[in-house]
């Protein structure tokens, strides 16, 4: 079992950043890989980030490069997404998500974002 808490959502204007976090425990994830959804009101979760823990290879939405970036601290077990140039699109309930062979099997309880303009 992992068990997966995310932090960090809030309420930032456009163009602001912010940071959410994403603590694992329960297992050692050298396996697994964690990545970022998200979910607007009336539509579908939708991927945003992910991260190997082994090697720490990264891939981003097309719709956040640039602007996202994941990254983790070993020593804390955490996941971080830092996400600059926020916009109204970027407005969602987020959750970190863990699994092996691209599959995600624990989910934490979200975490959420407002961006208003």
């Amino acid at each position: 079992q992992v068990q997966l808490v995310e932090s960090g959502g809030g309420l930032v204007q456009v163009g602001g950043s912010l940071r959410l976090s994403c603590a694992a425990s329960g297992r050692t994830l050298s396996s697994y890989t964690i990545g970022w959804f998200r979910q607007a009101p009336g539509k579908e979760r939708e991927f945003v980030a992910a991260l190997k823990w082994s090697g720490g290879r990264t891939s981003y939405a097309d719709s956040v490069k640039g602007r996202f970036t994941i990254s983790r601290d070993n020593v804390k077990n955490t996941v971080y997404l830092q996400m600059n140039s926020l916009t109204p699109e970027d407005t969602a309930v987020y959750y970190c998500g863990t699994g092996v062979l691209g599959t995600y099997t624990y989910w934490g309880q979200g975490t959420q974002v407002t961006v208003s303009s």
